[in-house]
């Protein structure tokens, strides 16, 4: 398994911006698929987005697209989301993951996490 610790969560103005990080230790980053997911209490860990381990396949939520870019530098092992238009309903624990399986991966599909980072967006 390779470790994940995520960073650059906060509160932020709704309209607003942030960039969350997660860098990834102990095996070889670049061969695995990387995902964000988000969670709020009560509610099921929901998946964001997700990128291949090339950084060619890429998918969103629809309830964040054209908002969030997910990106990878494989040469830093950090994936990064890039979140803008932050709206109130943002507001949740986010997560990184990681699976070495292909394709559009479910949540059961990763199988390292971190420990999340908290974003807030006030209205």
């Amino acid at each position: 398994q390779v470790q994940l610790v995520e960073s650059g969560g906060g509160l932020v103005q709704a309209g607003g911006s942030l960039r969350l990080s997660c860098a990834a230790s102990g095996r070889t980053f670049s061969g695995y698929a990387m995902g964000w997911f988000r969670q709020t209490p009560g509610k099921e860990r929901e998946s964001v987005a997700g990128i291949d381990w090339s950084g060619v396949s890429i998918y969103y939520a629809d309830s964040v697209k054209g908002r969030f870019t997910i990106s990878r530098d494989n040469a830093k092992n950090t994936v990064y989301l890039q979140m803008n238009g932050l709206k109130p309903e943002d507001t949740a624990v986010y997560y990184c993951a990681a699976s070495l399986l292909i394709g559009r991966l479910l949540k059961g599909d990763y199988d390292s996490w971190g420990q999340g980072t908290q974003v807030t967006v006030s209205s």
